[in-house]
């Protein structure tokens, strides 16, 4: 059983202090050294990136009280302030950047990812054809494993890589066997497919009709074969990846967290928050369980209850808020399923020549209730919207509802935006709306898109220098559990835009590295209406920092996306450690 198992080490750091300075003797206070043991650090000896401004800047020293930042600047000056008043860290040549805030994710799904059978293809697992998936579902399955939820379960196989270039069915999953239920996600997190036993479970049968904004896949008429897409899938997941008991419950959250730890995240984003993650999130927090800060977007089929909860506000309590709701226009482009003004190139099994991908939310009138709720209650909204007629239908929507009320920094979001056109673009930005992108696609489905939709449209996915260059707000992602929640390899691929062939996609979307990592502290943290005390390492902001065993801004831009967090600090604790 591969499970992350990092040891999650806390360093209480006590001062001792001398007598008073010449300040105190004075008869002046002395902010830094009353009271006299306070946990106070001083960092220095690497390259310490404060990540403030326009072009890179560095300081010598950087220095945290009970989990704030109090003095950045020379070291000289911080030893004349706090030697003798603090411990003194010395970084060894290592950088120091500001904690890492993903743009969007889904945190309370990255416990399947790292407790499941590792389905994901090369470089992050080895499941590159359906006869290695199933040995390792099938080296998976023991009692201790079932045990966990009473299924076996993987998330992240991915068609686009695997030989057949086709999704496993029952048929195949049933060869690791038909005795216990088996449901593996796809890397996109749109679809599902089960084994037949796992189709018994869920209750589905020849005569089980689609839902709206979902599809059963069938062979032999009306047969289903096992492939479960989007709402089809969806709400199955919790079947499959719910701990069935409290200890269980606990290594599964457990394992999740000290992964999104060791990759430097101090804040993460649960991206679609439904009434199961919420419980899980904010009974987490009253445990005091959470090692960094967790925000969620609820999704808008829950916020009437979810949003009226003391959890929905600006400030976190023991870890936790709610910062809006989230709205999800279509599907995966990868997984053929974002909805597009132009027909895929190559089909998904059972659709028909000019099939486009498809809606989930078909009526205009049913987005627009949604909208018209979040700007009437001031909830920030996030979009998910991949294809261009999703985006299509979020402008239009958009549009007319703000139209009713007043212009208001709202901080709305586009996630994903895949196939965003040029024009798309110039709306979003007079629509005053963020552009979360996404181009860890580059490296891991750029190939495939190129495939699906052609050669000049696959090489303007992620098209994050274009939004920069006409003014939009910008943050780029992981989507973890879809990727693996590394936020140094999205930075270097950000940078590199290199697929997993090696072809450049589309080399005028490349962002320099400052820019990339901006995307992940500051930037993001304006996103989250968190920049008054993230993102940046300035005196007055959360002591929230990571240590890198090199500086993304002075390795070669092939090399960055293997850089190795090696300490992640949480207002001014470690949290994770990498020597631990």
């Amino acid at each position: 059983m591969k499970i992350l198992n990092f040891l999650v080490t806390v360093s209480i750091l006590f001062t001792i202090f001398g007598c008073k300075n010449e300040a105190s003797k004075e008869g002046k206070s002395d902010p830094v050294a009353e009271p006299y043991k306070l946990q106070q650090t001083l960092y220095h000896g690497g390259d310490i990136i404060t990540m403030a401004g326009e072009e890179p800047s560095y300081v010598e020293a950087v220095v945290q009280r009970e989990g704030q930042i109090i003095f950045t600047g020379t070291k000289a000056d911080a030893l004349v302030q706090f030697e003798g008043k603090a411990e003194l860290v010395d970084l060894q040549g290592k950088t120091m950047l500001p904690g890492f805030i993903d743009g969007h994710a889904h945190f309370g799904a990255f416990s399947a990812q790292a407790i499941g059978a590792q389905i994901l293809p090369p470089p992050d697992a080895g499941a590159n054809n359906i006869a290695a998936l199933i040995d390792i579902l099938k080296d998976w399955n023991t009692p201790e494993n079932r045990a966990l939820t009473g299924w076996i379960f993987g998330a992240g196989f991915d068609d686009s890589v695997l030989e057949e270039k086709r999704f496993p069915t029952k048929h195949d999953l049933d060869k690791v066997t038909t005795e216990f239920p088996i449901m593996i996600i796809h890397i996109s997190g749109h679809f599902a497919a089960v084994n037949s036993k796992g189709l018994e479970q869920l209750n589905i049968t020849a005569e089980t009709k689609n839902p709206e904004g979902g599809l059963i896949r069938r062979e032999n008429g009306n047969e289903p074969n096992g492939v479960l897409e989007e709402l089809a899938a969806i709400p199955y997941f919790a079947r499959a990846l719910t701990p069935k008991t409290l200890e269980a419950a606990e290594l599964f959250f457990e394992s999740g967290q000290n992964m999104a730890l060791s990759y430097g995240y101090t804040t993460a984003q649960e991206g679609r928050a439904m009434l199961e993650s919420h419980a899980l999130l904010s009974g987490k927090a009253k445990e005091d369980k959470l090692k960094l800060d967790v925000v969620s977007y609820v999704d808008y089929m829950f916020v009437d209850s979810l949003m009226a909860t003391k959890w929905n506000s600006k400030e976190y309590t023991k870890g936790y808020r709610i910062g809006g709701m989230k709205l999800t226009l279509d599907g995966s482009p990868q997984g053929r399923t974002a909805w597009r003004t132009q027909p895929y190139l190559l089909l998904p099994d059972g659709a028909e020549e000019g099939y486009l991908g498809y809606p989930a939310i078909p009526n205009d009138s049913d987005v627009e209730a949604i909208y018209k709720k979040s700007f009437e209650n001031d909830w920030q909204i996030l979009t998910h919207a991949n294809g261009d007629a999703a985006m299509d239908q979020m402008i239009r929507t958009m549009s007319k509802v703000s139209k009713d009320y007043d212009k208001k920094d709202r901080r709305n979001v586009l996630i994903h935006g895949q196939y965003v056109r040029e024009d798309q673009l110039d709306a979003f930005k007079d629509l005053d709306v963020i552009a979360s992108l996404f181009p860890l696609h580059t490296f891991y489905w750029g190939d495939w898109h190129k495939q699906i939709i052609g050669e000049e449209l696959g090489n303007k996915i992620s098209p994050t220098r274009s939004a920069l260059n006409k003014g939009l707000r910008l943050t780029i992602h992981t989507d973890a559990p879809v990727a693996l929640p590394n936020l140094m390899r999205m930075v270097g691929i950000s940078v590199e835009r290199k697929s997993r062939s090696g072809q450049v996609i589309g080399a005028g979307e490349k962002l320099t590295a400052y820019e990339a990592l901006k995307g992940i502290t500051e930037w993001s943290a304006y996103q989250h209406f968190e920049e008054d005390h993230k993102g940046t390492l300035e005196e007055g902001k959360l002591a929230d920092l990571v240590i890198l065993d090199k500086n993304p801004l002075k390795v070669e831009e092939e090399d960055i996306k293997d850089i190795v967090v090696l300490e992640t600090i949480k207002a001014g604790r470690t949290v994770y450690s990498v020597d631990d």
